[in-house]
């Protein structure tokens, strides 16, 4: 079992910066490939961005590409989403995942999920 929290969301004008944290609770959380999804008001949850568990390997939705980063250290065992130039749009509440299966876009791939922090960007 991995427990996931995240935390660095808040309220954010628009064209402002955020950093995401998720902490783990295990140093197996190193083998686990990670995702960052979001779900917007009235909207399903999405993906946002995926790493491998070495870090070599990411991926991102195409509304983030160019302004989301994601990383992880291994030896905080902790992933971190960079956000630059946020948008109205990117308002929902930000969700961390890990999965042993290698990663992936897909909910339905990700076994441990977090409680999910909000991020509200202004107009």
């Amino acid at each position: 079992q991995v427990q996931l929290v995240e935390s660095g969301g808040g309220f954010v004008q628009a064209g402002g910066s955020l950093r995401l944290s998720c902490a783990a609770s295990r140093r197996t959380f190193n083998s686990y490939a990670m995702g960052w999804f979001r779900r917007a008001p009235g909207k399903e949850r999405e993906f946002v961005a995926s790493i491998s568990w070495s870090g070599t390997s990411t991926s991102y939705a195409d509304s983030v590409k160019g302004r989301f980063t994601i990383s992880r250290d291994n030896a905080k065992i902790t992933a971190y989403l960079q956000m630059n130039s946020l948008q109205p749009e990117d308002t929902a509440v930000y969700y961390c995942a890990a999965t042993a299966r290698g990663a992936t876009n897909f909910e339905r791939g990700y076994d441990y999920w977090g409680q999910g922090t909000q991020v509200t960007v202004s107009s």
